[in-house]
């Protein structure tokens, strides 16, 4: 519950609208009087009147009450919240919004002014992203330093998703998110490949969808796996410095979910940067044509880290729940528009990854070539 003073809503106005703003009355919208209220309630609008420059003028103050239809978090309703600001004075007969703003943690009301884009400053880091040391590996081979460092990402990942939350509604949300955002599975399907991309028709992507309805039914019976989860740990996201350490970038997508999504992230490109490297050195070729196969460097790689986590976790049911999530990162990498230099039959056994995968109840981690055939 939020806490506001009669004070700090005239804060706000000076700061707002001019430093003369006096509030004359706060109180409930149709009340029969004043009612001295201290306390804000998330949804409870409350009528202010106030003086500037000397002419009475009303306002009606207001928050969205946190849900579980995907506002559990103070972003999700300032998105909301910033569009009706946005968009409200544009449509006919609509309320104009008076002002945007928010509380702080000491309950006070900061005004945002006119906003047309929002930025963040983050730290700068020592490093190089960690897609470079996977290039070095198909150029001058695997080193005992990159099996640890496979090994030390599975002790973080196990690490952070000891931190469990009993919400099944935000798990739900992350299974959802997971199919239909425009982030996710759908919106791969829609966005990363062309229209009527030939080598993967509308006709793979509906049925594709459809298995998906049975796994997302499914997966409801898992609720109590909720974690923190980075959202996007990938070799792009993770920056290693010269003596093995490593730090993270661009948590995505909220702070809880399935542990198995940031596994299956960082999984599916050890079997990418096996596949291309093992298509680079000939190893996929025979008299019938190119049998994409993961290379032995990366095979070990994805292995070390595969079985490190499993190792620190015991969590070998993470294995009945990770295709779906196998599925949006093979839509990813198999994207033309976001790898557009694949050869096409490493693309053609990414796509069929992503079919298979759905095909077993329990992900055989042991064998992941099984998928790409």
């Amino acid at each position: 519950m939020i806490e506001l003073t009669r004070e700090a809503v005239e804060a706000y106005l000076c700061q707002a609208f001019g430093p003369d703003a006096a509030v004359t009355y706060m109180g409930d919208i149709g009340g029969l009087g004043e009612q001295g209220i201290k306390r804000f309630g998330y949804g409870k609008p409350v009528l202010v009147r106030f003086t500037l420059g000397g002419r009475e003028q009303a306002t009606v103050m207001s928050v969205m009450k946190a849900d579980k239809y995907g506002h559990q978090f103070y972003w999700d309703r300032a998105a909301i919240l910033m569009f009706q600001h946005e968009t409200s004075a544009r449509l006919p007969r609509h309320v104009r919004p008076m002002g945007l703003g928010y509380v702080d943690g000491r309950d006070c009301l900061v005004p945002v002014h006119e906003p047309k884009e929002f930025f963040i400053l983050n730290e700068l880091l020592p490093g190089h992203e960690y897609f470079r040391d996977l290039e070095r590996i198909r150029e001058r081979g695997i080193e005992e330093r990159d099996m640890e460092l496979a090994r030390a990402f599975a002790r973080w990942l196990a690490e952070v998703h000891a931190t469990k939350r009993d919400d099944a509604h935000l798990y739900y949300r992350r299974v959802r998110n997971l199919l239909g955002s425009s982030e996710c599975i759908m919106g791969m399907a829609d966005e990363a490949f062309p229209p009527g991309y030939e080598p993967f028709p509308d006709l793979r992507f509906k049925a594709l969808e459809k298995r998906l309805i049975d796994w997302r039914w499914r997966l409801k019976g898992y609720a109590s796996r909720l974690s923190a989860v980075h959202g996007d740990f990938h070799p792009w996201n993770v920056l290693v410095t010269d003596d093995g350490e490593f730090r993270v970038l661009d948590r995505s997508r909220g702070e809880w979910g399935e542990p198995a999504g940031d596994v299956a992230c960082m999984a599916i490109n050890y079997l990418l940067f096996g596949l291309l490297d093992a298509h680079a050195k000939g190893q996929d070729e025979s008299e019938d044509g190119p049998r994409p196969g993961v290379s032995e460097p990366f095979r070990r790689l994805y292995m070390a880290f595969m079985d490190e986590y499993l190792r620190r976790t015991g969590d070998e049911q993470m294995l009945e729940v990770m295709a779906p999530f196998f599925v949006f990162r093979g839509l990813v990498v198999a994207s033309p528009e976001w790898y557009p230099g694949h050869p096409e039959h490493i693309r053609a056994a990414l796509l069929r990854f992503v079919e298979n995968v759905l095909e077993d109840r329990i992900f055989d981690y042991q064998r992941p070539e099984l998928y790409l055939e």
